[in-house]
């Protein structure tokens, strides 16, 4: 059985998780929350949890329920555990996990969420199979990935061309596809979900505020050349150190600019078992 993918292309750097803890139910699961799926008492597993943002978000949305946060990697469960004890809450529990062989029973969970996570995994259908499995009859997956090949912005620096195809190429290399956003159906499909049951949508995050393009310009300005990430681009051939650093450059001087825009576009899926 394919396993979790080895290489998790962004690691947990410090400029990783300033992006991550940004992320709430409201800005990154807007579709789970409009969908009526939620229930004072459902009980939810969230694959992928992070630094439990998310996670922490939806166990106050169900005060009766429970809320299982699940990531491959220990220390970012830590910080996941510390979110929800700062916040107060006594619903949730954390613990690492494999996607695409879950250690939980069948027909366990209400909802089972996924963010960003099907882009980096082995196998996506196993995963989704996995999810399906240990969500209850008549309960719901909700997946959520972006679409990085539609990414857009403004200006168009011809350095901001080169960031998106190294970062497409180093991620295809670990294994992942960073366009996933566009195959959640196909693999909810594939995963053994009927058409009718999938319910397909679109989101996006919009960086255009001067606090928001200093933010997002810098975060990837220094992912590019101090995170996992980097590290990964040069050892697997994909880029040098010194074309890194000019990448960089090019997110900073981008950042610069008053007229700034980026759109980051998400697919979204809500299949019904």
């Amino acid at each position: 059985m394919p396993q979790e993918t080895a290489v998790y292309t962004h690691g947990h750097h410090e400029s990783v998780l300033r992006s991550h803890t940004w992320r709430t139910a409201a800005n990154s699961a807007a579709y789970l929350l409009d969908s009526g799926v939620l229930r004072p008492d459902s009980s939810i597993l969230d694959i992928g949890c992070g630094p439990g943002t998310i996670t922490a978000d939806l166990a106050e949305l169900v005060p009766q329920g429970r809320v299982v946060g699940a990531d491959s990697a220990e220390g970012i469960v830590e910080q996941a555990r510390a979110t929800a004890a700062e916040r107060g809450l006594t619903n949730t529990e954390f613990t690492t996990a494999d996607v695409h062989a879950l250690p939980w029973d069948d027909d366990t969970f209400d909802v089972v969420h996924a963010h960003q996570v099907l882009q980096h995994v082995g196998d996506p259908v196993q995963a989704l199979r996995e999810m399906r499995r240990v969500t209850k009859p008549g309960g719901t997956v909700a997946a959520r990935d972006s679409d990085y090949s539609v990414f857009s912005w403004y200006p168009r620096l011809p350095g901001m061309d080169d960031w998106l195809d190294l970062y497409r190429r180093v991620a295809r290399a670990n294994g992942g596809e960073p366009d996933a956003g566009r195959f959640l159906k196909s693999w909810a499909m594939e995963a053994g979900f009927a058409q009718q049951d999938v319910t397909c949508s679109a989101g996006a995050w919009c960086y255009a505020t001067a606090d928001e393009i200093a933010w997002w310009s810098g975060l990837w300005a220094d992912r590019t050349v101090a995170s996992a990430y980097a590290d990964r681009a040069t050892q697997g051939g994909h880029a040098t150190a010194d074309q890194l650093a000019a990448v960089s450059a090019t997110w900073r001087e981008w950042g610069t600019h008053a007229d700034a825009w980026f759109t980051v576009p998400h697919g979204e899926i809500l299949a019904r078992k």
